[in-house]
């Protein structure tokens, strides 16, 4: 008798084109993943997969059998969904993160999952948004919070929340007093996101004018780092707001007032499509509710600073 255990197994080996990859995504060791589809092949009396490349392909018989794959996984996940309780989710789900996330919300997101998850894991991948689209794309990862949306094919996109950037620096620097202008800011370093990254190319550009002079812009893909160096007074910060609020609070850091504008950060929940999407579903759902109230709560208090 066919079981979903095969049926799954046999789905992500066509998906990734290789028995490791299907053990990767399966938490499983590729003999299994080989005795797993031995098995099918035996029951239902046809070769499903050619084994003669470092790609595993579908057969003729395979072509036919991933259509019925699909569906049938898909319609477990709906069932699980609409019909057994939530502590029937499990699994392990691999998330890539944007630091940005890191230092807002996403704590209070793994709290919420244990409680409403119990039996799903989380593997957390920090990273830039460019190198975990790479990931999410190779199905290395099932969802990602990046800077989005993004526009490959198949991905879908959720949003998240626009996070405003700011010039923030130490008070030692003595900027903080009025209006700073863009030559003001010039004269210090810029400390941002590290390269091959939006919000970089972003600063980049809008410093790029003939009458300043050649700024100093330090990248770091650390943002932890990024905001250590402000606070200490060696140059200014941009970056957003709503991570360095605990600094904004105890005046380690001022929001400068400048007529320099950077368009807010857009992040999204990122998955591709996939007949068992349903619990990547649930929790990018979950992300955006946490990370939609985290906003409402950050908003009054950095309106004071």
């Amino acid at each position: 008798m066919l079981d979903f255990r095969s049926i799954e197994t046999f789905l992500w080996v066509v998906k990734l084109g290789s028995f490791r990859g299907a053990a990767a995504r399966l938490n499983t060791t590729q003999p299994a993943i080989s005795q797993r589809i031995a098995q099918l092949e035996r029951e239902m009396g046809v070769k499903l997969l050619n084994r003669d490349h470092r790609v595993a392909s579908p057969t003729p018989s395979g072509r036919q059998m991933m259509v019925y794959a699909e569906k049938l996984i898909g319609l477990r996940a709906q069932m699980m969904a609409e019909i057994g309780d939530r502590s029937a989710m499990r699994g392990v789900m691999r998330l890539g993160v944007a630091e940005t996330i890191v230092h807002t919300w996403l704590p209070r997101l793994v709290k919420s999952m244990n409680e409403i998850y119990p039996n799903l894991s989380l593997e957390i991948e920090v990273d830039i948004t460019p190198n975990l689209t790479a990931r999410l794309l190779a199905q290395e990862i099932e969802l990602a919070f990046v800077v989005g949306p993004l526009s490959a094919a198949g991905v879908h996109n959720r949003v998240l929340a626009d996070y405003p950037i700011g010039f923030l620096a130490s008070p030692s620097l003595g900027l903080g007093k009025g209006p700073v202008t863009p030559a003001e800011l010039a004269r210090f370093p810029i400390i941002t996101f590290p390269r091959k990254t939006k919000p970089y190319e972003v600063v980049r550009e809008v410093f790029d004018r003939p009458e300043l002079p050649p700024i100093r812009l330090h990248a770091s893909a650390s943002l932890a780092t990024v905001i250590h160096m402000a606070v200490e007074g060696l140059g200014i910060a941009v970056i957003p707001d709503a991570i360095v609020e605990n600094e904004l609070a105890d005046g380690r850091l001022q929001l400068l007032d400048t007529d320099l504008e950077i368009a807010p950060l857009t992040f999204t929940a990122s998955w591709l499509a996939s007949p068992d999407v349903v619990a990547v579903q649930r929790v990018a759902e979950l992300a955006c509710q946490i990370a939609q109230s985290s906003l409402a709560v950050d908003a009054p208090a950095l309106a004071g600073h």
